[in-house]
């Protein structure tokens, strides 16, 4: 089932090459607009998208700005220290089992979205992003990509001073400021990549490689994280699911984002997020340093 899936004003698109075809056109209303909702129409949406040269593009996508490809998702689930490398310029200890927190999902925004800043504090982590397409609880690793819809790329944005306010962390507050969850640019089904296991991930700042590795490296795959979180919940449609960072952090060389920095996130066969970072306020944390973090900070 191939398909690019994303959104335009909040509204469900298919994406093939440079347009976009509003999906509720394309399918003579049989799929409505919200793109949870048709990612429950999988089959559908696939057929739709295998015969989109016969249907006129609803516009070009170089002429609008989509935004994130599920903004109506319930939940996110994420996973801290997941590549080996960031676990060790953590200081933190492997972990045995997937270390899940949650973002809100208010914090999601586009591809091209600002990032604004409320504190000195704030850190980039790029991220591979999955979204369940089919629901399930008690998932075996073996039909763990069965419930995959497809994958995006994504920004963990985390505020260092909010995360490590308290002992232990508070990494769901910390990570959920609104604009802290760009997504996108468009969900990709999982056969509309070479190799879905395998994806380079690169987050640039201000034009340098920041972070570079491989999505083969995660301490806890994609199956392994999904079976581990449907023995808890029950994994619904539109879920996203956060599988972690590599290593490249700010906080590990003691550099944060600054007002004006541009952030690039790339995912081989996913795309490229460009979102600009806007310092907007002080939150009421912003000026304490968390003994946490005073080793990682420069003079």
């Amino acid at each position: 089932m191939s398909f690019k899936l994303g959104t335009v004003d909040g509204k469900a698109v298919l994406i093939k090459d440079e347009n976009y075809y509003d999906v509720a056109t394309v399918s003579n209303g049989a799929i409505g607009t919200d793109s949870v909702e048709a990612l429950k129409s999988q089959s559908e949406l696939s057929e739709i998208y295998e015969s989109l040269s016969s249907e006129s593009a609803t516009g070009k996508v170089s002429d609008i700005e989509l935004g994130n490809p599920v903004p109506k998702s319930q939940n996110c689930y994420a996973v801290g220290l997941n590549y080996r490398k960031h676990a060790e310029e953590s200081g933190m200890d492997i972990p045995e089992v997937p270390m899940i927190f949650t973002k809100h999902t208010s914090c999601f925004v586009g591809p091209k979205s600002n990032i604004e800043m409320r504190s000195d504090y704030v850190d980039w982590e790029a991220e591979l992003v999955v979204v369940i397409g089919k629901d399930g609880k008690n998932i075996s690793k073996e039909n763990a990509w069965e419930h995959v819809a497809g994958m995006c790329v994504g920004q963990d944005i985390s505020d260092r001073p909010a995360q490590f306010a308290t002992t232990p962390a508070m990494f769901n507050l910390g990570k959920s400021f609104d604009t802290y969850g760009p997504m996108g640019p468009c969900l990709v089904s999982l056969d509309s990549l070479e190799d879905y296991k395998s994806l380079d991930i690169e987050c640039k700042l201000n034009g340098e490689t920041v972070q570079k590795d491989n999505t083969n490296d995660l301490i806890f795959d994609v199956p392994a994280i999904i079976s581990y979180l449907s023995e808890i919940v029950t994994l619904k449609v539109g879920d996203a699911i956060w599988t972690g960072t590599p290593s490249g952090v700010g906080i590990a060389s003691g550099k944060f984002l600054k007002d004006g920095d541009e952030l690039t996130t790339t995912i081989e066969g996913l795309g490229t997020m460009e979102n600009k970072c806007v310092r907007v306020s002080d939150h009421s944390r912003a000026k304490v340093v968390p003994e946490f973090m005073k080793g990682f900070l420069k003079d």
